[in-house]
Formats: C-alpha cells, structure tokens, sequence
C-alpha cells in the first residue's frame, strides 16, 4: 500500500497490487473504500468499516477535493 494523501486525521492509500476500477482506502479510526470514478463523475462510497458517520463525511470530502490527483497517482500506480 502506498499513502498517497494525508488530511484531518485521514492517511489514503492505493494498494499496489489492487483491482480496477481506480479507488483509494481511507484510514482513520476505522476504514473506507472510495471509488475514484473519472473527472466528469463525483467518487462514490462503497463500504465504511469501523468509521463514524463524521469520519466517512469527513474521507468523502478529502477524495472529493483530490480527485484528479488521485486519479494521476493511480495511473502512475497502476499504468
């Protein structure tokens, strides 16, 4: 897993051996997966496991702002 990002409290990751399509894991006191979609669609919330409401608001908000950058990191990763 590489860390990509890390904002209020929050470290997301890309695993380097990970499945299409793009999506980053957020780690805080629990965990979510975060479908990255592309730029012409927000990313969507798969699963939350462990993560108060605030915590999962609070990961969607930071993929939500990153989202290209994101998206780069993953093509770098993953070609």
């Amino acid at each position: 897993m590489v860390t990509i990002h890390r904002q209020y409290g929050l470290r997301v990751v890309i695993s380097v051996d990970d499945h299409e399509p793009a999506h980053v894991h957020v780690f805080g006191d629990g965990q979510a997966k975060i479908n990255l979609a592309d730029l012409s669609d927000r990313p969507k919330l798969i699963w939350t496991d462990g993560m108060a409401h605030a915590e999962a608001r609070s990961a969607m908000q930071v993929v939500v702002e990153n989202q290209s950058s994101f998206l780069r990191r993953w093509e770098e990763i993953h070609g």
